[in-house]
């Protein structure tokens, strides 16, 4: 029976790129001229540092645009509130991944509520998707990627006919 896995990453190397991107802009970009500001992605958390707090708001900004244009959903992301450090304020983006319990029960009742003929089981943070038929797996994909309320990036491995 064909199956497939849902699972929710960001991918590290795409994730790695939008930061270094963002840093980019941030050495170009006329209104931080001057200022010590800079991005820094570590496991997964990407801090930003600045002088001053609505610096901050203008690299949220800065990563969120590149994290789109590289594809990476940027409801992932988790900010820390502002903490001062001497003359520099930090704020830490955290980049949530895995399903948790809650949205995979979810997922699991949005399917079952489509009457889509596949059997779906939560196994830890991934969802096992299994059917008859392979064009009702692709519909289950198809559902779970226009559905606004999830605000995870998802991928889709393990597709076996």
């Amino acid at each position: 029976m064909p199956s497939f896995d849902v699972v929710s990453e960001v991918d590290k190397h795409e994730a790695q790129n939008a930061v270094d991107q963002a840093e980019r802009e941030l050495s170009t970009r006329f209104d931080f001229r001057g200022v010590a500001a800079s991005f820094e992605l570590k496991e997964m958390v990407v801090t930003m540092t600045a002088d001053h707090e609505f610096q901050i708001e203008q690299m949220k900004s800065m990563l969120t645009g590149a994290m789109t244009k590289r594809g990476i959903k940027v409801t992932c992301l988790e900010y820390s509130k502002p903490e001062g450090t001497g003359k520099q304020v930090r704020v830490k983006a955290t980049m949530r991944q895995g399903i948790d319990s809650d949205l995979g029960k979810r997922m699991v009742k949005m399917v079952k509520d489509s009457k889509i003929k596949v059997q779906v089981q939560l196994a830890g943070d991934t969802v096992r998707v299994t059917g008859k038929s392979r064009d009702d797996l692709q519909a289950v994909m198809q559902m779970y990627r226009s559905d606004d309320s999830i605000d995870m990036p998802l991928a889709f491995k393990n597709f076996k006919d």
